[in-house]
């Protein structure tokens, strides 16, 4: 909490083209900072701005979209300035932790044991560091349902692929750089594939589509083969 209060002035609103704005949380990845964006969130979950469309967070920041015909942007922006003031940046004191499940290695992890070797590591080593993390969601994107997770141990953090993959399949865990992920659907994709979950991260059928949200803490849970293959039917019976 030792970068707040954040200055809610005009400053830090950006116009981005005709139908949106960004609000600017700040320039830099911490946990202030996250804690702001996700406030923002929470605020916008509450306001009755009337020309709000949507809003999407991302690491520094929150993009409103609106309806600039009920709600001119100097108007909109006014409006919004006024409740930015008010926000209580505690909320976000509480949050929820998802444990992921995961089969590591194998025709599921193909990339693990390359990960391994880049830091003189076994496999185990890789398992046991990345499982001993606690992750935060920063932000759902690239694919419905992929999250950008931060936290990763140094450890292990290890550049893309020089040639991505044509097909990554769902549930698959990768690692990209100091970032850890999860590919909610099948994709191209160029991250280390190092294990696979058998749950379902996109759920197109169900009310909120995404397994997880940004703000929410990830930890991930070591499974075998037998384990995954007894997981994945209960949720294709979901």
């Amino acid at each position: 909490m030792s970068e707040l209060p954040y200055a809610w002035t005009e400053e830090i609103l950006f116009p981005l083209g005709e139908t949106a704005v960004i609000i600017d949380c700040g320039d830099h990845l911490s946990d202030a900072v996250q804690r702001r964006v996700m406030s923002v969130c929470a605020l916008l979950e509450k306001s009755t701005l009337p020309a709000m469309i949507e809003w999407v967070p991302s690491y520094t920041s929150v993009t409103l979209f609106y309806d600039p015909f009920i709600s001119p942007y100097p108007e909109l922006c006014r409006t919004l300035l006024q409740q930015l003031n008010q926000l209580k940046e505690s909320l976000q004191d509480k949050f929820r932790t998802v444990t992921i499940p995961v089969c590591y290695g194998g025709e599921w992890g193909p990339d693990l044991d390359y990960v391994a070797s880049e830091h003189g590591l076994t496999s185990e080593d890789v398992i046991a560091i990345h499982t001993s993390g606690d992750y935060l969601v920063h932000m759902i994107g690239f694919a419905p349902g992929f999250p950008y997770l931060g936290g990763l141990s140094e450890q292990i953090a290890t550049p893309r692929r020089a040639t991505p993959r044509l097909r990554v399949e769902a549930g698959t865990v990768g690692i990209g750089g100091k970032q850890t992920g999860i590919y909610p659907v099948d994709t191209p994709g160029g991250w280390q594939c190092i294990g696979r979950t058998p749950l379902r991260l996109f759920r197109p059928d169900e009310n909120v589509p995404s397994l997880l949200a940004a703000g929410d803490r990830v930890r991930f849970e070591q499974i075998t083969k037998q384990d995954y293959l007894a997981l994945k039917r209960m949720e294709g019976e979901r």
